[in-house]
């Protein structure tokens, strides 16, 4: 079913289908992550309904984001949802296979490119029935490999590449982006209460960057009892929403 949603009081509004790419945590932590600064061309990859490049818009402004994704039903609700905030000139979803990159978009055309990718390997466990959700969750469509090859493809020499994955990938995670030259430069752990094992991981490589990662404090999801922490609330614009009148 088709919902709208807002991100913030007086912030874009968002479309999303629930039998799709619901809004995960995930997108909203890795949308924190990126150091953006005006005017960057930014590239998601496996774009979904748009939600990670409109996330980045809320944050900065000035940036423009194209949006790759393969289902013609998702990138539909990524330029719905463009539309809606009057961003068509900021915000685009174009669909496409990311294994096929060289085809839909020019080489080092983006200064960042930023990608929430299916985390598991195909085969490695029982797959949801709906196309999307499979896509979403495993490699049937693309693996690790393609993806770091597809923002390298997009990225200048010092270009940044910032996605989200799983802890337990970590070692092909590294193996993936120098394979595609692309260096891990920052890495933060993203847990579930302090002292919890990381349920997450974000990580920025560099095209053509010097080997040397900057291990981050763990973001930190909830406090002890259970309620969000302070920058979780950031993450989400909650504090704005208390400052509302």
């Amino acid at each position: 079913m088709e919902c709208w949603d807002r991100l913030c009081p007086d912030g874009y509004r968002f479309i999303y289908d629930d039998t799709l790419f619901p809004p995960g945590t995930d997108t909203f932590v890795l949308s924190a992550f990126p150091r953006l600064k005006p005017g960057m061309r930014v590239c998601d990859l496996c774009s979904g309904t748009g939600l990670l490049g409109l996330l980045l818009l809320q944050r900065r402004p000035e940036l423009t984001v194209t949006g790759v994704e393969l289902l013609p039903e998702a990138a539909v609700l990524g330029n719905r949802t463009a539309a809606a905030n009057g961003l068509e000139d900021r915000l685009a979803v174009r669909v496409g296979d990311i294994r096929q990159i060289r085809e839909l978009l020019p080489p080092t055309a983006f200064d960042l490119v930023v990608c929430n990718p299916p985390y598991y390997p195909a085969g490695s466990g029982r797959l949801p029935e709906s196309e999307a959700r499979r896509a979403a969750r495993a490699e049937t469509t693309c693996t690790l490999e393609d993806v770091c090859a597809a923002a390298s493809y997009l990225l200048p020499w010092g270009g940044r590449f910032c996605l989200v994955h799983k802890p337990e990938r970590l070692a092909d995670l590294c193996c993936a982006l120098r394979g595609a030259g692309l260096e891990l430069k920052r890495l933060r752990p993203v847990c579930p209460r302090a002292g919890a094992a990381p349920s997450l991981l974000l990580a920025e490589g560099r095209r053509g960057g010097r080997p040397g990662v900057e291990i981050l404090s763990p973001l930190v999801l909830q406090n002890q009892d259970g309620t969000p922490t302070a920058e979780l609330d950031a993450i989400y614009f909650r504090t704005q929403e208390e400052s509302a009148p």
